[in-house]
């Protein structure tokens, strides 16, 4: 340890920096998202955030969601169909850029330049990760789909430099500082997946990983 810290004091006084932790591994199964569903995410975010644009840049959010599904194929085919969603009515249709299986595979649905409707208030400035399941307690339990679940997060949050603290799951989103909506029937609009005392369980686990390399 000790000779890593030196390694890296020398890099740092030499104007460098470590490289972030590798990602895990990641299947790349990506959901339809052509030029009609960009337009009607930029018409989204104008709408809930001012700002026309269905690209996402510099993310400062991690979201943890539960997919009340039990496949990672469920998951897709849900996102896939560009449809109005079911309880806000509106397009696009939702997704999430990852789902973690209950195998411990992970499956990249969206690419990490381009926004997802996956919360409310946050769409703008978050990442999204489904998990297969129906519970918070169905990941922290399994231990295959946790430890993948912690790998990606962690590789997530240290290539885009979030803190551990805006980790949240769905149901911490009224409680993050970057929430923010335009539509005042939306600003109390949050889910029950996640609940804060399953992602202080998840951050405590988290921060074993240790602080991302500067």
């Amino acid at each position: 340890m000790k000779l890593l810290l030196l390694a890296a004091a020398a890099l740092a006084g030499a104007g460098l920096s470590l490289p972030s932790p590798p990602p895990p591994p990641i299947k790349a199964w990506p959901i339809p998202y052509g030029q009609k569903r960009k337009h009607e995410m930029a018409q989204y975010s104008q709408r809930h955030y001012g700002e026309g644009t269905w690209r996402l840049r510099h993310p400062r959010v991690i979201v943890e969601h539960m997919a009340q599904s039990g496949s990672a194929a469920a998951v897709r085919n849900t996102f896939a169909r560009d449809v109005p969603d079911p309880e806000l009515h509106e397009l696009p249709n939702v997704c999430s850029h990852f789902v973690v299986a209950d195998s411990g595979r992970i499956f990249r649905l969206v690419n990490l330049r381009t926004r997802c409707r996956h919360t409310v208030g946050l769409n703008w400035t978050a990442i999204g990760i489904e998990h297969v399941g129906y519970s918070d307690g169905d990941v922290l339990g399994d231990r295959r789909q946790l430890g993948a679940s912690l790998r990606l997060t962690q590789w997530l949050r240290c290539r885009f430099r979030i803190k551990v603290r805006d980790v949240i799951g769905h149901a911490e989103s009224l409680t993050s500082p970057y929430h923010r909506e335009r539509i005042p029937s939306l600003r109390r609009q949050t889910h029950g997946d996640w609940r804060h005392a399953s992602m202080q369980v998840y951050r405590q686990k988290l921060r074993r990983f240790g602080p991302c390399p500067r």
